[in-house]
């Protein structure tokens, strides 16, 4: 389990690899995307040819043949150098890894190619206008007639939709011999006829963009069904425990780019004579930072560890936690280096006042902070439920 704690040497490879792709893009490309209403197209498809993009995927569909753990290498150093990819949290770590351990050969033959190159992008619905963490309380229904599926439901916060060539869709089915609604996933293309978006406005700048979808009576083939009807919340697990690593992946960068941004500033801002990082109280709270966020990696690398080990439930714990920690730490790293620059730190020249909303995403979603708090003391520590 050793390799778990330390980076081996081909994670060590990759990350350097990564990060000279990341600085060749870098802050200034992101900006300039986000100002033009553009998407990160030129860096997602370079990183898409050198094999970044599907390196959790199998090989013998065009991926890496790794797992999550290198796939949270790729978005974190991504993001270290200022210009992450949310989609990499979307298509191959949810989509994929969904489709690669329960879909049917020619599910994995029709898709998994595509997202391994980075060619194919597909989004993820789950969250609704009424059920946000409550995978429960999901209104979204399927229903058979004859061969067909036919979906109805709305889905709200969905990313990359316009970008994306299908979305995989949580709906329920009626479970024939208890009559309890079951969860299970769909691929529901972006032409389907029924299947409408529309992009809610977010004070967020990213070039993804965040959409509410309307499923009005879709009707799909019996094959868009992913997995066994019966084991949709297996599969469902299957897809969030990764969702969490790489959010906490992308919040780790992130975080990671703005103490380098303070370090570099206080390092070479003076004033009395002397830069202001020599001062403790600009110091310290960025060691303070520094070390709060290499805590919440140790527990990236050990969820993501866990996941690529097939202990499903071990990972599920330790995805929580990690998407915790680096949630707040994140927010914390943010806020710290945007203290240090002071007024500079709200400019847009500097590029950090952006991340303080993008930072507060990683303690509401995909899921809230206190929802984590919720499954860690029912679940780890055998508390008493409140709901």
């Amino acid at each position: 389990m050793s390799h778990a704690v330390v980076d081996t040497e081909e994670h060590r490879d990759l990350r350097a690899a990564v990060a000279a792709l990341g600085a060749r893009y870098g802050r200034e490309y992101f900006a300039s995307v986000v100002r033009d209403g553009k998407h990160t197209d030129e860096l997602w498809a370079e990183a898409g040819k050198l094999g970044y993009l599907g390196v959790n995927l199998p090989e013998e569909y065009g991926g890496g043949g790794g797992g999550i753990a290198e796939l949270a290498i790729v978005l974190e150093e991504l993001g270290a150098a200022g210009c992450p990819l949310l989609m990499m949290v979307v298509s191959p770590a949810i989509c994929g890894t969904v489709i690669a351990r329960f879909g049917t050969d020619a599910q994995k033959r029709a898709w998994l190619p595509g997202l391994a190159s980075g060619t194919t992008k597909m989004a993820f619905g789950i969250t609704e206008p009424d059920a946000g963490s409550n995978s429960h309380r999901l209104t979204t229904t399927a229903r058979r007639d004859g061969r067909d599926w036919v979906l109805t439901g709305r889905k709200v916060f969905v990313s990359g939709v316009d970008i994306a060539d299908a979305t995989l869709v949580v709906g329920r089915t009626e479970d024939a011999r208890t009559g309890r609604l079951k969860p299970c996933l769909f691929i529901v293309g972006r032409d389907a006829p029924g299947f409408t978006r529309r992009q809610i406005a977010m004070e967020l700048a990213a070039p993804e963009k965040q959409f509410e979808l309307v499923l009005d009576d879709v009707r799909l083939p019996a094959d868009a069904l992913v997995g066994d009807e019966d084991a949709g919340l297996l599969q469902l697990f299957a897809g969030l425990n990764p969702e969490r690593v790489m959010t906490a992946a992308f919040a780790i960068g992130m975080g990671r780019y703005a103490v380098a941004r303070a370090v570099d500033y206080a390092r070479t801002r003076a004033v009395w004579d002397r830069p202001i990082g020599a001062h403790q109280a600009i110091a310290h709270p960025l060691a303070q930072a520094h070390i709060e966020l290499e805590l919440a990696r140790l527990m990236t690398q050990k969820a993501a560890f866990l996941y690529d080990a097939g202990d499903d439930a071990g990972a599920g714990e330790a995805a929580n936690m990690a998407k915790y920690a680096a949630g707040e730490a994140a927010v914390h790293a943010v806020d710290q280096a945007v203290h240090t620059l002071g007024g500079n730190g709200l400019t847009a020249e500097y590029g950090l006042a952006s991340l303080v909303t993008a930072a507060r995403v990683a303690r509401v979603a995909p899921v809230s902070r206190e929802m984590i708090l919720n499954y860690v003391s029912h679940q780890t520590l055998g508390l008493p439920k409140s709901y």
